[in-house]
């Protein structure tokens, strides 16, 4: 994959990945140690593999140092944020040169010229809960969010990075309980259908220009972004933290009518009503679009241009797998982003 460049990670470099926040500080410091420990070593770092990893020889020293400071972690908060700034900054410095930073595919794969951009509807936001696993991983599907609305109205937020949750947080707090909500096929979870949760609506209360709109009645659209495995314990964090902020009341749950999306063909699914995170976010908007509250926004274009872009994303990715002699289908994971 090659090697890592210069070692500092700059404020342009870091929100070219597809975030609006400061550079979290524990990643500065885990890149500023991998470049002490390259300079102890006199060892380059070099990156490959799944997820950027680190090779080489400084593979087995910073393997060594990384165990020896998580066990000192007493706290399994401080734990996460560690495990979560090391992934990021690894994947980081692995993908310079290598990724584009807007799609997240190999530089010569690129599609970010075929994918359409276009206004979200005033009023909405989605924010992109993203595991760190899945940060900069070629064929995650929630970075075309951004790349389709923007980064201001589909906010990344990483899981782990207090940086990042605090954001997210605050933006919730003044909004408020009943303007948030979370798309996630949870049983145990409180579920409402998009019909129960907007449907009941009167009309006359959105009846205020766009920019009212937006000012005044965000809807916020969390959007769990990672493997099925991870998700639990993502949404876990989600329920903790509603808690802690809203009491005991769960946060508010959204069920969407399955269906699958183009990356179906690459990525299966484990269940049908379980689909990719892009595709979620088409779903949701084409079933707000019904509803009178909304119909008049132009939902459905929206979709269409998730979807769109979803495809566009499959056939840049199958056509790097049939470039490379690679076969165009997988395992079924249990995969969400």
């Amino acid at each position: 994959m090659g090697d890592a460049g210069e070692g500092v990670v700059s404020l342009q470099e870091w929100q070219g990945w597809g975030t609006t926040s400061p550079i979290p500080t524990l990643v500065t410091q885990i890149v500023e140690d991998l470049k002490v420990l390259e300079k102890d070593f006199d060892a380059q770092m070099s990156f490959g593999g799944n997820g950027g990893k680190l090779q080489g020889n400084l593979k087995t020293q910073e393997d060594k140092k990384h165990r020896a400071t998580y066990q000192a972690l007493g706290d399994s908060e401080k734990k996460l944020q560690f495990y979560a700034a090391r992934q990021i900054a690894c994947r980081i410095l692995g993908s310079r040169g290598y990724l584009c930073q807007k799609c997240w595919l190999p530089v010569e794969d690129c599609m970010c010229s075929k994918v359409t951009s276009c206004l979200l509807c005033p009023g909405l936001r989605f924010w992109l809960y993203m595991h760190p696993k899945d940060f900069l991983r070629q064929n995650n599907t929630g970075k075309l969010l951004w790349q389709v609305f923007g980064v201001d109205v589909a906010t990344l937020c990483l899981f782990g990075i207090p940086e990042h949750e605090e954001i997210m947080w605050n933006s919730f707090k003044l909004a408020g309980k009943s303007k948030v909500w979370c798309l996630y096929p949870n049983k145990g979870a409180v579920l409402k259908s998009v019909q129960d949760a907007f449907g009941q609506e009167p009309v006359a209360n959105y009846e205020v220009t766009p920019a009212k709109l937006k000012v005044d009645s965000t809807v916020h659209f969390i959007l769990i972004d990672g493997t099925w495995s991870n998700s639990a314990a993502m949404f876990r964090r989600l329920q903790d933290q509603a808690k802690s902020v809203w009491g005991d009341e769960d946060l508010a749950c959204l069920s969407l009518n399955p269906g699958a999306s183009a990356m179906h063909k690459l990525r299966p699914q484990p269940s049908w009503d379980r689909t990719c995170t892009a595709a979620a976010a088409a779903g949701l908007l084409s079933e707000l679009q019904l509803l009178p509250l909304f119909n008049s926004f132009g939902l459905d274009n929206q979709a269409e241009a998730v979807e769109h872009a979803l495809t566009v994303l499959l056939e840049a990715l199958t056509s790097r797998r049939l470039r490379m002699g690679r076969s165009i289908t997988r395992k079924v994971r249990h995969t969400i982003c």
